[in-house]
């Protein structure tokens, strides 16, 4: 399949006019639209190593690479992230969880869920699919969690969000990217926060970007490499 009926699918698929006007999507340089490609490699974050493919292969990332590739690459972000059924809802479906509203009404970042768990069950099933997860004022197993936030990436580094949280009656706030300012905001707000880091909670919408390339039918592989490991 030639590269522009790749994109001319995506774009129709996620339109670039969702994402917000500050970011970057699409190409960082120009390639040749006519060349053909069979296979697809999809990627959280590109690094310069991992520019190293030959002909016929098309990388598409979620975070813009911090250079330009010469392997064709095309980025996909906030406009996966807002888009219904794209990165967020992937996150709230890997939980378990009912998306019933926008989290950031002017952006469309963000979900609302509805819960009847408790925040110990609610805890087992976020343990159950994360690992290195952190928790800022965590409350008392038993205590009924009725609303939860879902932002997949960078929620918990925003303090507008934090507080945000706080004004729709969230019980807890669960994304990744958590500072210390954030953390005291929550607590002096009597929020609960659950981190689980950037990286970790994007995974789904990975793999959910993969369901949607393979309609294509052209071999996609999803490279899941973690960012940051312990020592």
């Amino acid at each position: 399949m030639m590269l522009k009926e790749i994109i001319r699918f995506l774009d129709d698929e996620i339109p670039p006019k969702l994402a917000l006007s500050s970011d970057t999507i699409g190409f960082l340089k120009e390639y040749d639209l006519n060349q053909s490609i069979n296979s697809i490699k999809l990627y959280m974050d590109l690094h310069p190593e991992d520019d190293c493919y030959k002909d016929n292969i098309l990388v598409i990332t979620h975070h813009p690479p911090l250079f330009k590739p010469d392997t064709p690459t095309y980025i996909i972000h906030s406009n996966w992230d807002i888009i219904d059924g794209g990165a967020n809802d992937a996150l709230a479906d890997e939980l378990g969880l009912k998306a019933i509203d926008v989290f950031d009404i002017a952006t469309n970042i963000g979900r609302i869920c509805e819960s009847e768990y408790t925040f110990g069950e609610l805890s087992e099933i976020v343990l159950n699919k994360f690992n290195n997860v952190n928790i800022v004022n965590k409350p008392d197993i038993n205590k009924k969690i009725r609303k939860i936030g879902i932002i997949s990436g960078f929620g918990l580094k925003n303090p507008e969000f934090i507080k945000m949280a706080c004004e729709k009656e969230i019980d807890v706030l669960i994304s990744g990217d958590l500072t210390q300012e954030t953390a005291i905001l929550a607590i002096n707000l009597n929020l609960t926060l659950i981190d689980l880091g950037h990286h970790n909670s994007e995974v789904p919408g990975l793999y959910r970007l993969k369901n949607i390339i393979d309609k294509l039918g052209i071999n996609c592989e999803v490279i899941n490499k973690i960012p940051v490991e312990k020592l």
